[in-house]
């Protein structure tokens, strides 16, 4: 496995090839910290660059532009609680508040660099084990994935553990959103009420900048008096400070159970950055050193967000690469470019040609290291943005929401989706329910339900047959104690007062 990491490096470093991953890192960045360009989108928008590139360097660029997104999405998660992709959603709850509290350059510091030992982990993991761990994920069928997508949602109970019934209430409400449009076996409208937006369901793009932009302008136009310190303290000259090796060493667990939590979700085919970070989050929440503490601005939730999400864009090469299988939006739309450049991906590809997984594989290596200071200076960009008097920055905000909205289907249903979610959203706010929830709810939902009813056709509907694999089974069972866990805990406590 050396030989592929010499390899890979001699690919990438080359002076072309490493321009071009450099610039894919600078890009994936921008796009990543722009609300409404998820890291799927930051691909597609780079597509057409890498139609014109050789095979191999066109999947290293790809795979620079993918990882930086998801680090770029950290940028304004933190400075301005609006995750640049939905993965980064886990990043607000500790990363927000130590920017509130003047720490904004110390939680950008924690941030990236998490990300990038996230990245430099998988990115190993990935080169090492490939052939073993893609075996494991050619075991995953509709019942397994269901698993997967239902361990997702078992998070929900670790959100937000003193206000537990509004947060599964607020997850609920995700997953009755993805049921809207189309059903996804039978091809029939499904709560649309005659509603041609609908069709195509709802999109989580929208509903994520409503909940998380416009209800942040929402709340900060009737109660200034968060951002205001924050604006003093910062005056748009902040820089990022890079935690010591001593802050980071305080971390090294955290660190390394995200880092192969957020490897193996991404290795399984659909799961995904969002699925790893917030299950990395969750269970950072449950066993984690400093667990109580978390949600109140700690870098331990900032560092098990962006390990994991970062990790798992590694992860997600392994299926495609070695099984032809894409791990998840992103990997998809390489796919297509690889196959339109004529390369058969597949087991076969990593015997016949290794110096793709090679070219992967140096490529993130590389593009980890770049990507730190990359960000720093976006960062740097983007902070400026907080020395604006709010009267002008949140319209601007406003209006870059509605443009990412509007974007992402050219459809103004998408905008109409968008304000109807910030107003859900400030109400969500006031009334104590939790509007992460209802965003994993909406990510999910489609993905638990098709798999689930892939699996009940496939038995013929005999349930038992759907639960009764092991892999299946073991999974359930993690969701289950997960779910009932606090419950259990909370009723103790009681009777132990």
């Amino acid at each position: 496995m050396f030989k592929l990491l010499v390899m890979g490096l001699k690919i990438v470093l080359t002076p072309t090839t490493f321009l071009l991953i450099a610039a894919g890192t600078a890009l994936g960045t921008v796009f990543g910290a722009m609300p409404g360009v998820s890291a799927a989108m930051a691909v597609a928008l780079c597509l057409p660059f890498a139609y014109a590139m050789n095979p191999v360097v066109a999947i290293a660029f790809m795979s620079s532009v993918y990882c930086a997104a998801i680090t770029g999405g950290g940028i304004t998660a933190i400075l301005f609680k609006i995750p640049g992709t939905p993965s980064n959603a886990p990043t607000t709850f500790d990363g927000y508040p130590m920017a509130q509290r003047g720490e904004a350059g110390k939680a950008l510091g924690y941030s990236l660099i998490a990300s990038a030992i996230g990245g430099q982990l998988a990115a190993l993991a990935m080169a090492l084990v490939t052939p073993q761990l893609a075996n494991i994920g050619l075991k995953f069928g509709p019942s397994e994935l269901f698993a997967v997508a239902f361990l997702g949602l078992s998070v929900l109970s670790y959100l937000d553990s003193d206000k537990m019934v509004k947060t599964l209430i607020s997850g609920l409400l995700g997953l009755f959103l993805a049921c809207v449009g189309m059903d996804p076996m039978l091809g029939v409208p499904r709560f649309t009420w005659g509603n041609s937006t609908l069709l195509s369901g709802i999109e989580m793009i929208p509903i994520m900048i409503g909940l998380f932009a416009v209800t942040e302008v929402l709340k900060e136009t009737k109660d200034r008096s968060k951002l205001e310190a924050l604006d003093t303290k910062s005056g748009g000259k902040m820089s990022t400070v890079l935690p010591s090796f001593s802050e980071l060493w305080k971390t090294k667990w955290t660190m390394l159970r995200s880092s192969t939590l957020g490897t193996i979700v991404g290795i399984l085919p659909g799961a995904g950055a969002t699925i790893a970070s917030f299950l990395s989050y969750a269970i950072e929440k449950k066993v984690g050193k400093n667990a109580k503490a978390l949600g109140t601005g700690i870098p331990d939730g900032i560092v098990a967000s962006e390990c994991a999400n970062n990790a798992a864009t590694a992860g997600s090469m392994v299926p495609l690469l070695s099984l032809g299988i894409p791990g998840g939006n992103a990997a998809a739309i390489m796919l297509t470019a690889l196959v339109v450049k004529g390369v058969q991906l597949g087991p076969i590809l990593m015997k016949t040609q290794p110096r793709y997984m090679a070219a992967v594989f140096g490529s993130m290596f590389v593009t980890n290291i770049i990507m730190v200071i990359v960000a720093m200076l976006i960062a740097k960009v983007f902070a400026k943005i907080l020395g604006v008097p709010y009267y002008i920055l949140g319209p601007v905000i406003i209006m870059l929401a509605t443009i990412g909205s509007y974007a992402l289907a050219n459809n103004t249903g998408d905008v109409v989706l968008m304000a109807t979610a910030g107003v859900i959203g400030y109400a969500f706010v006031k009334l104590g329910y939790n509007p992460a929830a209802l965003v994993l709810g909406l990510v999910l939902g489609q993905m638990c339900e098709s798999n689930f009813r892939r699996a009940y056709t496939l038995t013929n509907g005999n349930m038992k047959a759907v639960f009764a694999r092991p892999i299946t089974a073991v999974i359930v069972l993690i969701c289950v104690a997960m779910l009932l866990t606090p419950l259990f805990k909370s009723l103790f406590q009681k009777k132990k007062d």
